[in-house]
């Protein structure tokens, strides 16, 4: 998986393509949450439209980056899931637990409003 990050009125925005397999981006997305959390950022939307696969671990990271924001008063939200990650987060009862947008704007309007 590759990610990429921009940071725009106290809001992070990721965006993911590929498969989300934890063991390989896990711990440096987790580290880098941590920083923008102690710079002050505590809202972060991550845009998982090109993400193809998600594993176990990688439902790991995406909760624990929830968790971190949530704890520090901030919020996370994902935009756009593809269908066959979509389906996953339905069957695992995820998607009540993550806020999901279809994009970029719908996630800022739910960021801000929280």
């Amino acid at each position: 998986m590759k990610f990429d990050y921009t940071i725009d009125d106290k809001i992070v925005f990721f965006t993911f393509t590929g498969d989300l397999i934890g063991e390989n981006q896990g711990p440096e997305l987790v580290e880098i949450a941590g920083n923008l959390l102690n710079q002050g950022v505590n809202l972060i939307t991550i845009d998982i439209s090109s993400v193809r696969f998600i594993n176990s671990s990688g439902i790991g990271v995406l909760i624990t980056l929830l968790t971190k924001f949530r704890n520090k008063g901030g919020d996370l939200v994902l935009i756009n899931p593809s269908d066959q990650v979509n389906n996953l987060l339905i069957i695992t009862k995820l998607n009540a637990i993550f806020t999901i947008t279809k994009d970029k704007k719908e996630a800022i309007q739910k960021l801000k409003n929280n």
